[in-house]
């Protein structure tokens, strides 16, 4: 009898000692259904948290293969209206190119996640550097002897930006004609996107360049950092930045756009014709998100500006709705 009721009990309580193994196994397999191919393009400043943030991504989801391309922003846009590069997610280091070049042809909505600032970037082998302040910075990168660098304003936000600066600097200084004369210095030094500075500055061939703050920290550079009322970083100065703008290329060959400036506020969204759209939904989750993207991008040098104002709130994922705020 005694041998009877031992069986019974390993019969029938067996199984429910199992259940909680079951329920983490079923767990598992609904989180990783997320798959397949995520191609990536975003801003060159954005190359180092990226990679981080991918990398943590695919920790929870190893089923999903992702592709990321580093361009300027302008040519990242370019690739999906121009080329018809297939493109699951794009990330803008300027949020109105997104506006500007997607919306509404090829993207619905444009959410803003994250500041920066312009500044001036250098390395211990940088001529003048133990001279350089917030007050001389610009007669010392005027200097004869003293190599500058900048990106393409064509192809990149750094590039305008970098514009917008200088003019706000002859402004903000005084200086008649300075912004003339810092963007006609050195224009063999201009490159397509701004990371491709970093290169220049590396080898010893340019001794200052003109480049996010983010992107200094992220590779342990010198910087300078400039007045507010130049490096467009504040939103309190919008209406001081406005009053400087830069002419670039536009969708089409021939036009031309006009680029005020403004305070620098990164974008992403999510293109019409993404071939991975539920894969690319649960990454922008992921990377918008508190505790995993903007915590690694804070790390490296770019606040959160989550949830940012959008004209295109109504259009916006409901999943996704929470890290956007609609335009009054």
């Amino acid at each position: 009898m005694k041998y009877l009721l031992v069986i019974y009990l390993l019969i029938f309580l067996y199984p429910f000692n199992n259940t909680p193994v079951v329920y983490e196994s079923r767990k598992n397999t609904v989180n990783n259904q997320v798959s397949g191919d995520l191609i990536i393009f975003h801003a060159g400043s954005l190359s180092v948290p990226m990679k981080e943030i991918a990398a943590a991504f695919r920790k929870e989801n190893p089923e999903v293969n992702i592709m990321m391309e580093a361009a300027g922003s302008v040519e990242c846009a370019r690739k999906i209206t121009d080329l018809k590069k297939p493109c699951d997610i794009m990330a803008s280091a300027d949020y109105s190119v997104i506006d500007k070049f997607l919306i509404p042809g090829y993207a619905d909505w444009n959410i803003r996640f994250a500041s920066n600032e312009m500044a001036i970037v250098y390395n211990e082998k940088s001529k003048r550097r133990k001279e350089i302040n917030k007050n001389n910075w610009f007669r010392i990168l005027l200097d004869k002897s003293v190599q500058i660098a900048r990106s393409d304003p064509n192809s990149d936000p750094c590039g305008y930006r970098t514009v917008l600066v200088s003019k706000l600097a002859e402004k903000h200084y005084k200086q008649k004609g300075l912004a003339e004369k810092l963007l006609g210095k050195d224009v063999n030094n201009i490159r397509p996107k701004e990371t491709d500075l970093l290169a220049l500055l590396e080898t010893g061939n340019v001794d200052y360049i003109f480049l996010y703050r983010s992107v200094a920290i992220q590779h342990k550079l010198k910087y300078l950092i400039l007045p507010d009322e130049i490096n467009l970083k504040k939103t309190e100065y919008s209406e001081l930045y406005k009053t400087v703008s830069v002419e670039i290329n536009g969708k089409t060959p021939g036009e031309k756009i006009i680029q005020k400036g403004e305070a620098m506020i990164y974008g992403i969204t999510i293109p019409k014709n993404a071939p991975n759209k539920k894969a690319a939904l649960e990454f922008v989750k992921f990377m918008l998100s508190k505790d995993n993207g903007m915590r690694i991008l804070n790390k490296l040098g770019q606040a959160s500006v989550i949830p940012g104002p959008t004209s295109s709130y109504d259009k916006i994922p409901k999943e996704l709705k929470h890290f956007a705020k609609k335009t009054k």
